[in-house]
């Protein structure tokens, strides 16, 4: 990658946060990752002007105190952040809830691998569409 990216994700699950922080960096290990453990963290972090907007939002579905549906809703009513690739990061595969997802401003879907080859594929592959 010719810029290093930093990605932020919002994930309640440690393991899941782990994976996912371990797949990144075999990928590059220059891409900065931030993590938050549910959704009121995540919008305190994003919404405070002195942190960098990451280049990409990765997003538990299911969170504590704020949810992901209701994080992207901020996220994409918030003008620094509104035009930054939003992931949803899940275990749920009900297209009614991805159709409404992706209506509200979702630029991709990735289930939750327990797996981390599985993980490293996906996340390398959204780089890869969106980071060009």
């Amino acid at each position: 990658m010719d810029k290093s990216l930093t990605l932020f994700l919002a994930e309640d699950d440690p393991v899941d946060r782990n994976l996912f922080v371990e797949a990144v960096r075999e990928i590059d290990a220059a891409i900065q990752c931030r993590t938050v453990n549910d959704g009121e963290a995540a919008m305190d972090f994003l919404t405070n002007p002195e942190n960098e907007v990451p280049d990409f939002i990765f997003l538990d579905l299911r969170m504590p105190k704020i949810g992901g549906e209701k994080c992207l809703e901020l996220i994409r009513q918030d003008l620094r952040l509104k035009d930054v690739p939003v992931i949803i990061f899940t275990t749920t595969q009900e297209v009614a809830i991805s159709k409404n997802l992706m209506t509200l401003g979702a630029s991709h879907f990735m289930s939750k691998p327990t797996d981390i080859d599985d993980i490293y594929f996906q996340i390398s592959h959204v780089l890869n569409d969106n980071w060009r």
